[in-house]
């Protein structure tokens, strides 16, 4: 006969309400690793469409994303002259903030040149952008349609088509334009302060060619850390490949985000072991008859504290399984993209069953404490 088993059966309803709450902070904790996961994925998304194999930036800078970089227009036929350029293509960056619908968006606007490295890679729905001027592909995250009419600054735009979970670091949808229309949204004044300007300094002439960054694609076998140095050295221009971007995103940008969630992770599951070793406490003591009684009639000590361990897998499997199964449903309606994994759900499951073995020595402990004639006393 299973003790542990026969226990449950006889409370069921309150072990179970135990299991409920249990697995909900277990679905936190799961939670919080699909955060993070995702957050590196939302990062290093837009830096992985753009497939250049290497970033000139400006000198001194570690690309757009981790600070301000400034390029003129016009180098990008330098770095596109150097030996082992297969194509080169500029792109800017902008947040913007527009309505919509009554609602105030939060966008990113990739300005990129059309047919070269920077533009939308992978569209899911509609086309790519033909046009030199006014249309758009969005991301399906901003909520926009195939066809539909938007207003960038003064300018209307139109949704040629859609891309899918390509977003900036800090969550914000990606919005892609030709580079002209991003330059003129960047550096366009309103009608009003144009004319006031043009008061102020009657004869001057600004440029708006201005970058954030050059892409680089290279002929197959040339070494992009190689080409980054000789760009440096004989440019000097800033140059990062592929892997230094990403590791800049991945160290940089998202590392205190990184190490928060990690921390309240921590936190969560320290929580759960004080939980779960409490509740295995109070069921100790609400058997505490039962146990003395066993003890009393000669039950080896070792089939109580299996009684009190087997309870406490049991309960942690119970917690882990339902709790897996409430993110799962629950993922989609996140503001931000949840990445479930199974190596993280495994990795969890185990980090449980040692919480929940941890926990169980204190009821352990009581329990083999317990005086068997205690089971005689009224």
């Amino acid at each position: 006969m299973n003790l542990a088993l026969k226990d449950i059966q006889h409370n069921l309803g309150r072990f179970l309400l135990t299991c409920l709450g249990l697995s909900l902070l277990l679905g936190i904790v799961l939670a919080m690793v699909g955060i993070y996961r995702g957050l590196v994925v939302e990062s290093l998304g837009l830096v992985r469409a753009a497939a250049a194999d290497v970033w000139v930036v400006e000198e001194g800078t570690r690309g757009p994303f981790a600070e301000a970089s400034r390029l003129s227009g016009d180098l990008r036929e330098a770095v596109a002259a150097q030996w082992g350029v297969a194509a080169a293509g500029a792109v800017a960056y902008q947040n913007v903030e527009m309505e919509h619908r009554g609602l105030i968006k939060r966008l990113l606007v990739v300005g990129a040149e059309i047919g070269r490295p920077g533009e939308a890679a992978a569209v899911v729905e509609g086309r790519p952008i033909l046009r030199s001027r006014y249309e758009a592909i969005a991301d399906r995250g901003t909520g926009f349609v195939v066809g539909e009419q938007i207003k960038l600054g003064h300018q209307m735009f139109t949704v040629a088509g859609l891309t899918m979970d390509l977003v900036a670091s800090g969550g914000d949808p990606v919005l892609f334009v030709t580079l002209r229309d991003a330059q003129r949204l960047q550096f366009d004044l309103a009608p009003a302060a144009a004319r006031r300007e043009a008061v102020r300094s009657p004869g001057a002439t600004g440029t708006i060619d201005t970058v954030n960054a050059v892409l680089v694609k290279l002929l197959p076998g040339v070494d992009p850390k190689r080409f980054a140095q000789d760009i440096a050295r004989w440019k000097h221009l800033g140059a990062l490949t592929q892997d230094e971007q990403e590791t800049v995103l991945a160290s940089s940008v998202i590392d205190r985000a990184r190490r928060q969630i990690g921390l309240f992770t921590s936190l969560l599951l320290t929580v759960s072991t004080v939980i779960i070793g409490l509740i295995i406490y109070t069921m100790t003591i609400d058997k505490k008859k039962s146990i003395a009684t066993l003890k009393l009639i000669g039950a080896p000590d070792r089939r109580i504290v299996g009684l009190i361990v087997q309870q406490a897998l049991a309960m942690g499997v119970i917690s882990f399984l339902v709790g897996v199964a409430l993110i799962n449903a629950g993922q989609d309606y996140f503001p931000r993209r949840v990445v479930l994994e199974e190596a993280d759900a495994a990795l969890l499951f185990c980090i449980v069953l040692v919480v929940c073995l941890l926990a169980s020595a204190l009821g352990v402990r009581t329990a083999l404490k317990i005086d068997p004639a205690s089971a005689l006393a009224g």
